[in-house]
Parts: C-alpha cells; structure tokens; sequence
C-alpha cells in the first residue's frame, strides 16, 4: 500500500514538473516571438530574415495588414490591444494621422539617431523612400500616336479621356500621395478644381496599388495607359521582364504637381511586447545587407546614408522636384481633404 502511494506520488509530481515545463517552454516561445505589422509591399530577402531570427533566437510574426492606409486603421482600432510590437511602413503623408492617434512608441534602436538620407518625424525611424508619380505605358502611347501630357492640365483634355487611373486616397498610400501632391502645388481649391475636371474626363478609381497597376495598366492588360506608380516601377519592369529589354516598358513622368516623395518608416507600437527584440528589429532594416537587398524587391530607395543604390536603379533617376503641403497642414486637413477628394470624385 506503502509503495503504491509512493508511486502515486511521483506520478503526480512528474505530471506537475512535466506540465511546468511545458508552461515554462510555451511562456519562453512566446517570448521569442516578435510581431511585425506592415503593408502588403514589405519583402525583405528571405535568407536575411532567417539570419535576422537566428542571430537573435526570435520567431519573426510577420502579419501584411493590406495598403498602408488600411494598414494604420487596423493598428488604431487595435490600440487597446496591441497587435503588434513593431510596425513598418507608415510614411510622411500617414505619419500625422498616427502620430494623433498615440499608436507609436519611441525606439532605442542604434538606427534611431543616425541621420537618414530622408527624414521623418519621430518616433519613426526612416527605412526607405521613393516617388509617387505617374508611370505611362510607352507601346500604348506609340501605338496611339498620343502626345505625353506635360501639365496637370493636360490630363484634364479630351485627348487624355479615360486614360487615368489614380487610387482612392481613403485606402491607399500613393493615392493620398498623389492627392497631396497636387495640393502641394496647386492649392487646396485649385486642386479639388483639377479633380473635378479628371472625373468629367473618364478618371477611373482603384482600391489599391496592386488593382491600380496589375489590373488597370494597359501594361499589365488593362485599359488605363498612365497610372499612379513609383519612379522606380519602370526599373522593376524591366528587371521583372521575362525577354531580354535594353530598356523599360514604361517610363514615369515628373509633371508638376504629381510628384510626392514618400518616406517609409518603422517604429515600435506602443503598449507592444518585446521591446528589446522591436529595437533589434529597427536596427535590422537599417543595416547595410537589409539596405542593399530590399531594394530590388520593394523598389524604394535606401535611407541608410552611404548604401550603394542597386544597379537596376539606373533606369529609376529621381525627379528633381517633388511637392506637398506642410506637416502641419497635413495633420490638420489630411482627414477633410479625404473627404472632400471622396465627395468630389466618387459621389
């Protein structure tokens, strides 16, 4: 009897130590998890992700909330609750709409205090940048025998009818990009003018990049010749292409008044987890490996002073002008002027 209690005993107590540990293992697990938000468009080469999470005993959770707008409405409507330690890839144009929202937390990062070769406001730590611009298919305009347009107006004129496709500001980054950029130049009534006359003349609205450029881009099969992209996107094409090209398929265009420079951020989110790891983090999209390879799979340029810009960047020269309004006037207007660009195209 003696004997059969004792092994009862030390069934319970294997059981006990047996289900500590597992408890100890699944709180160590969680630990070493970190939850990365981003946009649909984050790629970072896969093999230095992997040395990322080696060097640092951390499982990368890397969640792609859609385009940036949706991207930061899910982190603000989550605020109670963080779902994320870390977020890449709110840029200057959403950077005042989360600043107001109280969702970023500042970073102790080493990348925090070096000068970047474009700034944002703090807590972000810049990443990359880029230019919203508009992309024209060069086959299409040959074919047509259609002049470039050279102005803003231009693409108000009937030759230029239903050649446009632009995305909606509401949910997409480059669209509120593009939005502010023709504010920046044009000012705010002039602007909503502009738009006005772009819907009397065929302008057709995409959800996001992705629909705007794959589906709608008569270079990818669409109906649209000139779209809302990146000065880069003629380099990715050719770089994408599957024949051999001396030379882009598309071409962008530095008109006036639609060229937006766009500077993506990272920043730890406040009430997150894993501070330490969210740091690491930072610092990894700033080193020089991280600032090398991204370049050919996000086509943005690097923020890192003193990295080497890819070879393919040849063909992806940056405009020499670029507009937007102030910070301020963002922060204070950007949710009105949505509106207002929401009134006057789609309603």
């Amino acid at each position: 009897m003696q004997h059969g209690i004792f092994s009862h005993l030390k069934t319970t107590l294997a059981a006990a130590l047996l289900t500590a540990g597992l408890a100890t293992a699944h709180i160590g697990a969680h630990a070493a998890d970190l939850r990365v938000l981003t946009h649909s468009s984050f790629s970072v080469p896969k093999p230095l992700l992997a040395q990322f999470e080696k060097d640092n005993g951390v499982k990368l959770r890397i969640t792609k909330a859609g385009d940036a707008g949706e991207m930061l409405n899910k982190l603000i409507l989550t605020k109670a609750n963080p779902i994320a330690d870390v977020v890449y890839g709110i840029d200057n144009a959403l950077a005042p709409k989360a600043l107001a929202a109280g969702v970023l937390d500042t970073s102790a990062a080493t990348a925090a205090g070096r000068k970047p070769a474009a700034e944002l406001p703090a807590p972000l730590v810049p990443v990359d940048y880029g230019y919203v611009t508009l992309n024209y298919d060069k086959a299409w305009f040959a074919k047509n025998g259609v002049a470039l347009p050279k102005t803003l107006d231009d693409l108000t004129q009937p030759a230029y009818a239903k050649l446009l496709v632009v995305q909606n500001p509401a949910t997409s980054s480059p669209g509120y990009a593009f939005l502010l950029s023709t504010i920046g130049t044009l000012g705010e009534d002039k602007a909503f003018d502009f738009w006005a006359k772009l819907r009397a003349n065929g302008l057709k609205v995409a959800k996001g990049w992705t629909e705007a450029y794959y589906t709608e881009f008569s270079q990818n099969g669409g109906k649209h010749p000139l779209v809302v992209s990146y000065a880069t996107s003629p380099a990715a094409e050719l770089f994408y292409s599957k024949t051999k090209l001396a030379e882009p398929p598309t071409g962008s265009l530095s008109l006036p008044g639609a060229v937006f420079r766009q500077v993506e951020g990272v920043a730890l989110v406040k009430g997150g987890q894993e501070r330490a790891l969210a740091d690491k983090f930072v610092d990894f999209l700033r080193s020089a490996p991280v600032q090398s390879g991204m370049q050919t799979e996000m086509w943005m340029y690097p923020a890192e002073a003193g990295v080497a810009k890819a070879d393919a960047f040849k063909f992806a020269p940056e405009p020499t002008a670029f507009s937007a309004p102030s910070d301020t006037d963002i922060a204070a207007k950007g949710a009105d002027w949505v509106a207002r660009w929401t009134k006057v195209v789609l309603k």
